[in-house]
């Protein structure tokens, strides 16, 4: 059976809720935070990975599959709208709402903070 981040009996997400290191076999339970990406479909996590490794490039990726442009195109649209949700979903971090819209989108210092940490 793949992995995935759904319950298989009920196909509602999965939470982490304990971690264990390997080598001294201390484990901690507890509500651990996911990231957003992980809350994704596995195809949509992916599909990040594809695109993350051929460098965002749809026509590498297009090739590489043996499916058309247009195609890549469309699952990186569907990943898009999907993670935007997740961001949506998460208190404080969408910037501006139904008025101003942008929804769904990092606020600028948001954004600018996660990739000065990288």
């Amino acid at each position: 059976m793949p992995a995935s981040n759904s319950c298989p009996y009920c196909s509602q997400p999965m939470t982490v809720s304990r971690m264990a290191c390997t080598a001294c076999e201390v484990s901690v339970e507890g509500a651990f935070p996911t990231p957003r990406v992980a809350n994704l479909p596995t195809e949509h996590q992916q599909f990040i990975e594809i695109f993350v490794l051929a460098g965002g490039n749809l026509k590498l990726i297009a090739e590489q599959a043996g499916v058309s442009y247009p195609t890549v195109r469309s699952r990186l649209d569907k990943v898009i709208d999907a993670l935007r949700q997740q961001i949506a979903a998460t208190p404080g971090i969408h910037s501006k709402n139904q008025d101003g819209g942008n929804e769904g989108q990092l606020d600028p210092k948001e954004a600018a903070r996660i990739i000065k940490s990288v």
